[in-house]
């Protein structure tokens, strides 16, 4: 007999000002965790640094590899959602919630080879695709209405961004932005539930969805927070991500947590009780 798909968990509204609150609550977290919760923004900003030296001089390469690395980040942040559901269980948050988060979380399913055992390398998948996508209809749009090739970052600054007329680059904001917000809507709590919960990748990102419908303002100015953090550790020579992308990781467990009640769904471990939040650990 077929399965029955899991019903999709129910979601709340918010206030408009609830994103402030879990930065706030983000900041915490990282106090609480401490140098696990920075090795995570290190390490990223490392990454982020590397790409950075290889294809510095190579534009399209720079941002294809950027792109990409900012669209898959939710997936890479997966083991800071694990440090703040287990700092909000009053649970150890270290290293062995880390490597459990990327080594042993498998094992709460019960067929090691379906679908939902690769929920979150499909989704990591599907996000770089996307980026991939965006690279090359950008690609092409700047091709097409540049009137010299576009080579290296200071070419796209001169005939794009700094171009007499303007138009151009505020053409490529606004198709960067059509593209870029099914896939911020299809994220926003995708990776924290998949963390959390047994779901498939289809109900988890339908439910992100859902959240964003029924959230258009908050999930807006959500959406901005992480855009404008995520320009301020960039314009820093990538040093201000150190900070920014635990800041956001975290963050993002506690917009799940108040987005979703996911109480309706098995839990994907066995170490938090089956139910709703209970409010803010202090």
């Amino acid at each position: 007999m077929p399965k029955t798909p899991l019903p999709l968990p129910q979601v709340r509204t918010i206030g408009l000002m609830q994103p402030m609150t879990w930065l706030v609550l983000a900041w915490r977290d990282m106090a609480r965790a401490g140098w696990i919760s920075f090795a995570h923004g290190l390490a990223l900003t490392a990454l982020g640094g590397v790409i950075l030296a290889l294809a510095h001089n190579r534009f399209w390469l720079l941002a294809g590899a950027l792109s990409g690395f900012m669209v898959v980040a939710p997936v890479l942040a997966t083991s800071l959602y694990a440090l703040s559901r287990a700092l909000e269980q009053r649970q150890p948050a270290g290293m062995g919630v880390v490597l459990k988060t990327w080594f042993n979380w498998q094992n709460s399913h019960i067929n090691k080879w379906g679908n939902d055992y690769w929920c979150m390398v499909q989704f990591g998948l599907l996000l770089a695709l996307a980026a991939t996508g965006w690279v090359l209809t950008s690609a092409a749009f700047i091709t097409l209405l540049t009137p010299v090739p576009v080579n290296t970052p200071m070419d796209f600054m001169r005939h794009v961004v700094l171009a007499n007329d303007g138009w151009l680059f505020e053409l490529w904001l606004a198709l960067g932005s059509l593209l870029a917000a099914p896939i911020f809507v299809s994220s926003v709590v995708a990776m924290p539930l998949l963390l959390d919960r047994r779901a498939s990748l289809r109900l988890a990102v339908l439910t992100s969805w859902q959240v964003v419908l029924a959230n258009p303002l908050p999930m807006a100015f959500w959406a901005a927070l992480i855009l404008g953090f995520t320009l301020l550790g960039l314009g820093s020579l990538l040093l201000g991500l150190v900070f920014v992308m635990p800041m956001l990781g975290h963050a993002s467990w506690h917009a799940y947590r108040d987005l979703v009640d996911a109480s309706s769904l098995p839990l994907r471990g066995t170490s938090a009780p089956q139910g709703q939040r209970s409010g803010v650990v202090s």
